[in-house]
């Protein structure tokens, strides 16, 4: 699963990445979900789980983002400013089935983190200033 703040904003950070880890692993178990890797990247979040077969993935996901939403906004109070309406997460989502062979989706979220880092690094010579000279 992979979703996103509302117009993608980079605000998943120190206090607030912990706060919105916390609120996501209590959600799971609260449903009896297993989480089998995550990673909280700046603007958006993978998750890897295990869904009970009682529930449908976009049950969970809908529980999870209203729910987290709402608990997100109530400890942090001032980005009610930036979000507004109770809505921090973006619309939408997206979902893979994986089924047995899990070690390929855990190898790509274990990576994703060091793909934006140098992709970040890559998009900040871009915007070097053009009036200084080489030297």
């Amino acid at each position: 699963m992979v979703f996103t703040p509302k117009y993608r904003r980079k605000i998943i950070y120190s206090e607030l990445r912990k706060d919105i880890q916390g609120i996501i692993k209590a959600l799971c178990k609260w449903k009896g979900i297993e989480i089998i890797e995550g990673r909280m990247m700046p603007d958006h979040i993978h998750l890897l789980v295990s869904i009970p077969p009682k529930y449908r993935a976009s049950q969970i996901t809908g529980y999870r983002k209203g729910k987290s939403a709402m608990m997100i906004l109530e400890r942090h109070a001032n980005l009610k400013y930036k979000f507004g309406n109770r809505s921090f997460w973006a619309t939408g989502y997206c979902v893979s089935t994986v089924g047995i062979n899990t070690v390929t989706a855990v190898k790509y979220i274990r990576e994703q983190e060091k793909q934006a880092q140098v992709e970040d690094s890559l998009r900040r010579k871009e915007y070097g200033d053009p009036f200084k000279g080489s030297k």
